[in-house]
């Protein structure tokens, strides 16, 4: 394994990929009058194979001396402004590299949206084996529309790439399953891979409430006629005043009469509480089982929408398909924010490099990936490896053949009674800490919980909460050397209860040397009810001890010599995700009256040895 510092990632060094991109430092810079005379706009209504057609935008470029290699993003949110003589491509740095290479660019509005005929449908199950022309799904509409631009769109050099980032990584992942040949490389970045277990809708049974209920209008409503230009409002908003004060005043059975049967995912959601056939069916993983394609997933360290899907994809396409090019990239980034004209180098008051991560991965990442594929042109870049991975705390790229961290060595840190992290199982018997967990009071996720979700609040340190009663805080010895913590971790918690049901939330924590600066690595939350079954949800017998394992996603970070971890546990997190009424009930229909507060028992002794299991390099 090498080690690349950040002060030097844009230097000669050994990954960087064999054909440079574009000297944009130099050539004309891309602008509207730019766009006009070297590509021209054309707009399509693309047929499927069950005859509804697909609003279609082709950029070509004027050069028909050469053949060019075709670039397709699928999206539900739309390619505006419409028309022949509109577009805003350029203003976004991701296209400058394609643009300048002449690639052939397509944009289609997925089924149902937008300008596009058809019932859009969220996320529809994958067919396996498609048979007739109503078998369709998201692979079979790419399938057709490659198809389609084969025959039509003149200059090609037949080889198909396709990208897309959150939901349209997501359709990324469909048109790999497709199993057109002509799509020799796709990068999926931030994709959607299970809505239940860990992406965007819930984690671990929890309602990811606060970005679910604000994004709702976006996801598809009754109110649509057919094909249009214009986004229709939601009238009135579903959120109105202060995020946090509208969420304790509104149950969700209150956003349901709000919503009045308007968007149909909601009425999904409601429909499915646990992870029952419908959510299994929409699992994206049961599509990757036979890949051809180069693929390329992209994530961010501290996306708070997508943040399963990129090392569950991964996963999945290494175990099913062993002999594919599949890579991984993961730098220290938002949703998304790889893809923008920021430098995406800090994260509230980290930073992680002086340099631009975003320049460096459209340079040095993905335009060399599809240059390598779709025109036989240099090594691949500096994802040719196999995972490229960004490591915070000492803040540098590790490039390493896959991301495979079974064979690194487990470590265990257990929690104690007097709030310490030790290596050792205590020998004490009966040993707990305990706090009551008040759904009138949750435990909020940031300091100002008035507004809409805070970017950085996954990095945040959580002195914040660190002096209320109802958040358990563990702490170790200083770290005397580096501790490189890679891979996904498990905290195992033994606890009881004094109702039915409780959320169990756990948060890992890097303390800077003398307390003086913290940085949250990862958190997730667990809902009690599913510790045994996400499909068969269990009541807890108030006052007996069970065993409750919340995962939380991939990590890579460096806990420095110097610094310490901590642990923090604690049974709300608001308004990020619902509140739980802490009885067993269905959530989506408890009214105010049902919420009760229940006291939280979490246990450290030498026969319910309570801790944090993760993989140290």
């Amino acid at each position: 394994m090498k080690r690349y510092i950040l002060l030097i990632f844009l230097a000669s060094v050994a990954f960087i990929c064999a054909t440079a991109a574009p000297d944009t430092q130099t050539a004309e810079a891309i602008d509207a009058r730019w766009l006009k005379a070297h590509y021209t706009k054309s707009e399509y209504m693309i047929p499927m194979r069950d005859g509804v057609k697909l609003y279609t935008a082709v950029y070509t470029p004027k050069n028909k001396r050469t053949k060019h290699p075709i670039l397709m993003q699928r999206t539900p949110y739309g390619h505006s402004p419409y028309g022949k003589k509109s577009t805003n491509i350029w203003r976004n740095k991701i296209f400058e590299n394609y643009l300048r290479a002449e690639y052939i660019l397509v944009f289609q509005d997925t089924r149902g949206r937008w300008m596009s005929e058809g019932d859009f449908i969220n996320v529809p199950p994958y067919i396996e084996h498609k048979t007739g022309t109503k078998a369709i799904d998201e692979a079979s509409d790419t399938y057709d529309t490659v198809e389609w631009l084969l025959r039509k769109i003149k200059h090609h050099n037949g080889r198909v790439g396709v990208y897309g980032n959150s939901y349209c990584g997501y359709y990324a992942l469909m048109a790999a399953a497709s199993g057109h040949p002509a799509i020799v490389a796709v990068s999926p970045q931030a994709p959607m891979v299970d809505w239940w277990m860990g992406d965007d809708i819930h984690h671990n049974g929890a309602l990811a409430m606060l970005d679910i209920v604000s994004f709702l209008p976006a996801l598809g409503t009754t109110t649509r006629k057919g094909p249009t230009s214009e986004n229709e409002p939601f009238d009135p908003p579903i959120i109105e005043g202060e995020v946090g004060e509208f969420f304790m005043q509104n149950t969700l059975a209150d956003i349901t009469r709000k919503v009045d049967g308007r968007v149909p995912l909601w009425e999904d959601i409601i429909s499915h509480p646990d992870y029952d056939a419908w959510w299994q069916a929409r699992d994206a993983r049961r599509a990757l089982k036979r890949i051809s394609s180069a693929m390329l997933l992209v994530g961010g360290t501290f996306d708070a929408e997508d943040p399963y899907g990129v090392w569950e994809a991964y996963r999945t396409l290494k175990e099913y398909n062993p002999e594919l090019d599949c890579r991984l990239v993961v730098g220290p980034w938002t949703h998304g924010a790889w893809r923008g004209n920021g430098d995406a180098n800090r994260l509230g008051e980290v930073e992680f490099s002086e340099e631009s991560l975003s320049q460096f991965y459209r340079d040095e990442v993905e335009f060399p990936f599809f240059e390598q594929y779709l025109r036989d042109q240099g090594q691949g870049g500096a994802s040719a490896t196999g995972a490229l991975v960004f490591f915070t705390g000492e803040n540098c790229w590790r490039e390493m053949d896959e991301w495979n961290t079974e064979n690194y060595k487990e470590q265990c840190i257990y929690l104690t009674e007097d709030g310490a992290l030790q290596s050792e199982v205590s020998e004490l018997k009966n040993s707990y800490s305990s706090y009551i967990s008040d759904p009138s009071a949750p435990v909020p996720y940031y300091p100002d919980i008035a507004s809409r979700r805070k970017s950085d609040y996954l990095i945040r340190g959580q002195e914040f909460v660190e002096d209320r009663e109802d958040v358990l805080t563990f702490l170790s010895p200083v770290l005397s050397e580096d501790m490189i913590v890679a891979g996904g971790i498990t905290a195992e918690l033994f606890a009881s209860i004094s109702t039915t049901d409780a959320d169990f939330v756990v948060k890992l924590i890097d303390v800077g040397p003398n307390g003086e600066s913290e940085m949250m690595v990862r958190a997730n939350i667990m809902r009690g009810r599913y510790r045994n079954s996400f499909s068969e949800p269990e009541a807890f017998t108030p006052g007996k001890v069970e065993r409750i394992e919340v995962n939380l996603t991939d990590v890579a970070h460096t806990f420095l010599a110097g610094h310490r971890i901590k642990v923090q546990v604690q049974s709300s997190w608001f308004p990020l995700f619902d509140r739980n009424p802490q009885q067993f009930i269905d959530i989506y229909k408890a009214g105010k009256e049902d919420f009760i507060p229940s006291q939280i028992k979490i246990f450290h002794d030498a026969e319910h040895p309570s801790a944090i299991r993760f993989r140290t390099m």
